[in-house]
């Protein structure tokens, strides 16, 4: 799926808001999902948008005062902090506010949504629509919204793969409370099939060295994105992008043991990671040694 539209809702914010956010997901390669946390200062400001994705904002601190006018939303008072508030793809949005505020914007592609709303709830999604949302307590979307927010902070370092993970839960808890619906019975709450999860797994140890997505890995399974990430945790105990890492790891101190010759940047590309530092950082939460360490101790006879 493409994450253009999402990275042009973050360079239209840029552009919109007059100060500059405290983190965005510029450059972390997320697909079906993007976010900005901004921490505005003190002062007055007005902002018009017309976004082409869903967008979610989770309040974290109310300015002072706030006007905001969308769809068939208007309110006069600033939002609560925790609250939720939903912008459909396509509203016209008008916001003038007073004060210092905090919220995080999630911008959720319009196809993704469309696309849970069939494979999770067999909804026609021509006809799944989003309506506008202010100001209200919905504990499930918070949660996921902050495991964005904390993935924002944490600079990435759970890979695309988790982001995948959390937008497809944060589409299907959208439109269930949209719907008023649990998505549909069916015989998906089990474990993967022997069969499938070694097909999986072959994938996934195939695909090392790239970035395979949930939706590539629920494809090899025949299973839609979420049905095939709670059978594949059920089987595995762990969720994909988090096996995705330990195999990973466990690639690199093969590595380790057996090519000296490789430098540390070097391994972190051959088995995956974008970067070192990426690397390091789950090497040592997973082994307990950084990967120079590890090195270092294999060869003490």
């Amino acid at each position: 799926m493409s994450e253009e539209n999402g990275l042009n809702e973050l360079e239209a914010l840029r552009h919109i808001v007059p100060f500059a956010p405290f983190a965005t997901s510029y450059g972390l390669g997320w697909k079906g999902l993007q976010a900005a946390r901004n921490k505005g200062p003190t002062g007055e400001f007005s902002a018009t948008a017309a976004p082409s994705t869903h967008v979610l904002v989770l309040s974290i601190r109310p300015p002072q005062k706030m006007d905001l006018q969308y769809a068939r939303i208007k309110r006069d008072r600033p939002l609560p902090a925790g609250s939720i508030t939903v912008v459909p793809a396509g509203s016209s949005v008008l916001a003038h506010w007073l004060g210092s505020g905090d919220a995080l914007f999630v911008y959720l592609e319009p196809r993704l949504v469309a696309r849970i709303a069939a494979q999770v709830f067999a909804f026609d999604p021509v006809r799944t629509l989003v309506p506008p949302l202010a100001g209200l307590n919905l504990p499930q979307i918070r949660r996921w919204m902050l495991a964005v927010d904390a993935e924002l902070r944490a600079g990435g370092l759970g890979g695309p793969l988790l982001v995948e993970s959390i937008a497809t839960n944060l589409s299907v808890h959208l439109i269930r409370h949209v719907t008023g619906r649990r998505q549909r019975p069916a015989p998906h709450d089990g474990v993967l099939p022997r069969r499938k999860l070694h097909t999986v797994i072959e994938y996934i140890m195939e695909n090392l060295e790239s970035n395979p997505t949930l939706a590539q890995m629920a494809e090899v399974a025949n299973l839609s994105p979420y049905h095939f990430a709670r059978q594949f945790k059920a089987s595995t105990g762990l969720a994909p992008h988090q096996y995705l890492i330990s195999r990973r790891i466990e690639g690199a101190q093969h590595l380790l043991r057996t090519h000296d010759e490789l430098g540390l940047a070097e391994v972190a590309l051959r088995v995956g990671f974008s970067d070192q530092s990426k690397f390091s950082f789950h090497f040592k939460r997973l082994v307990g040694l950084t990967p120079r360490q590890f090195r270092l101790s294999t060869r003490i006879v």
